[in-house]
């Protein structure tokens, strides 16, 4: 008996010592990488991710970047990216520590990564233990995963919070609940910064060919402004970055009857919220037009959302309302009264999208456009696949000047934790990757590219609260208009050179040192 005592004391002692040493490589990982930027929050943080990441590139900074969402992507400094391997196919927030550590044989200047925890606790734990972000970002505050955050938008909000860096800033585009997150913020001496979507023009906007918000742009711009990247040339990068594969996008298709459609797939919007932001968006910009169409998707385990989306009905004044999947009922009983008449019932727990489309399709006139919502799992996986053996519409389709370019294909699955058809993955790898090479940095000199380590939230910086709308420049900056008082006073970096390079980056000074260990 005193022999298994010994043998679990000496299983604990080695799996403690075990523990100490992953931790400190992990720190010691961590603190290579001078930025390190947490996204979070409730709709756009992969997108957000990309163009933070392509921002930051614009500006000749070695950027590292991780996604979570439609498909989790490890992005290369090249802009070349791979998927995120995953035992069993179930995520973890674990599987952080070996990004970091991966990341960290660049040699980056920023690692850009999504947050992937939901659970409050959880995201407390990403932050202070698995990233410890400089710069993080609250993109906004959306109406979903009220049962792990809620149950009201405040408790969203509140929990959201959680993954500020303490004594660092925070990145955010939420204006509503502003106040809440400038309270959180003040209560981790943290910075909390408004990104004004007002700052971004249309004309910046049209120069993406996929579409995104003006909210996502801004505060990419505003990560970009705090690591010394210029505004024209963190667009530029923005522009150049690969889009998620899940990124909004309108599919252009004739049926077998030979009328036209154009649809557009907004299940990866899951609240009423984005939906509503997503259909305006095309509608604006005239990647789909009336007479519109909507399908509602159902599933028996999100009868809320099913609600949610019937209830959205009279902001998108659809021609027909077709209601898939199951229970239907849960969406149809949601839509108000005087649009009861537009909903067609075609739900079922197991019918098939050759029972359903063809009535769908049979109602729709030629040049229509169709927009899907609510939930992609079962009819609407059908859905989907069942549209894609149609075939392209390939007519000129009548725009403006001011139209966007097309965008981007929609990818069929958009389950984050399932798997993608073999298919898909070699087409999406053959457009992005082609052969991911071990990328060789090049040496840099000792004055190369201070911004990326001219961070004020390093220096405590966290008694200032930008309220929106009230900055001097583009309504966030409040900074001295003197650029000699702002290197002294906003920036807080050594002006000597040499001494910015020994002392602030902590990095050797000597180029071959510098050099990842694989080159």
């Amino acid at each position: 008996m005193l022999y298994l005592y010994f043998v679990l004391l000496t299983g604990g002692v080695v799996l403690l010592i075990a523990g100490i040493v992953e931790q400190r490589r992990h720190y010691a990982a961590l603190h290579s990488i001078p930025s390190r930027v947490l996204v979070n929050g409730i709709r756009g943080k992969s997108s957000i991710t990309r163009l933070c990441a392509g921002a930051l590139r614009g500006g000749d900074l070695v950027t590292v970047a991780k996604t979570t969402g439609t498909a989790a992507r490890f992005i290369h400094p090249d802009a070349t990216e791979e998927p995120v391997y995953r035992k069993f196919g179930i995520a973890n927030v674990v599987e952080q520590i070996g990004i970091v550590r991966r990341a960290a044989t660049y040699r980056p200047h920023a690692l850009v990564i999504e947050c992937m925890a939901v659970m409050p606790a959880l995201q407390e734990v990403n932050q202070s233990k698995l990233i410890r972000s400089t710069i993080g970002v609250l993109c906004n505050v959306r109406e979903d995963h009220l049962a792990e955050m809620g149950p009201t938008l405040d408790d969203v909000a509140r929990s959201l919070c959680r993954s500020m860096p303490e004594g660092g800033i925070c990145v955010t585009a939420e204006k509503e609940r502003f106040h809440i997150l400038e309270e959180e913020a003040r209560a981790r001496d943290c910075r909390l910064v408004y990104a004004d979507p007002d700052t971004v023009t249309d004309a910046e906007l049209r120069g993406f060919s996929w579409f995104t918000f003006k909210e996502n742009v801004a505060i990419a711009l505003v990560v970009a402004e705090l690591c010394g990247v210029e505004r024209q040339v963190a667009l530029q990068g923005m522009y150049d970055a690969p889009p998620d594969p899940g990124v909004l996008s309108v599919e252009r298709y004739v049926s077998p009857e030979g009328g036209r459609l154009a649809f557009a797939n907004v299940f990866a919007a899951n609240d009423p919220e984005s939906t509503l932001m997503n259909v305006n968006q095309l509608l604006d910009l005239g990647a789909i037009s009336r007479p519109l169409n909507v399908v509602i998707n159902c599933r028996p385990d999100r009868v809320e959302r099913n609600g949610q989306m019937g209830e959205i009905i009279p902001d998108l004044r659809p021609d027909h309302v077709f209601v898939i999947g199951n229970p239907s009922k849960s969406a149809i009983d949601a839509i108000p009264a005087e649009w009861q008449d537009r909903a067609v019932d075609l739900g079922g727990e197991r019918r098939s999208a050759e029972e359903f489309m063809p009535a769908m399709l049979g109602r729709m006139p030629d040049g229509s456009s169709l927009v899907a919502i609510g939930n992609i799992h079962g009819q609407g996986e059908e859905l989907l696949e069942y549209l894609a053996e149609l075939p392209a519409d390939e007519s000129t389709p009548e725009t403006g000047q001011d139209a966007v370019p097309a965008a981007v294909a929609q990818p069929i699955h958009l389950d984050p934790y399932a798997p993608y058809p073999a298919a898909y993955e070699e087409r999406y790898q053959a457009s992005q990757t082609q052969e991911i090479p071990l990328v060789r940095i090049p040496a840099q000199s000792a004055t190369e590219h201070p911004g990326p380590y001219a961070a004020p939230y390093q220096h405590g910086v966290g008694d200032r609260h930008d309220e929106p709308g009230t900055a001097e420049t583009h309504g966030w900056g409040h900074r001295p208009a003197d650029p000699d008082e702002r290197t002294q006073g906003w920036d807080h970096r050594p002006a000597d050179p040499d001494e910015r390079t020994q002392g602030w980056d902590h990095r050797p000074a000597d180029p071959d040192q510098r050099k990842p260990p694989y080159s």
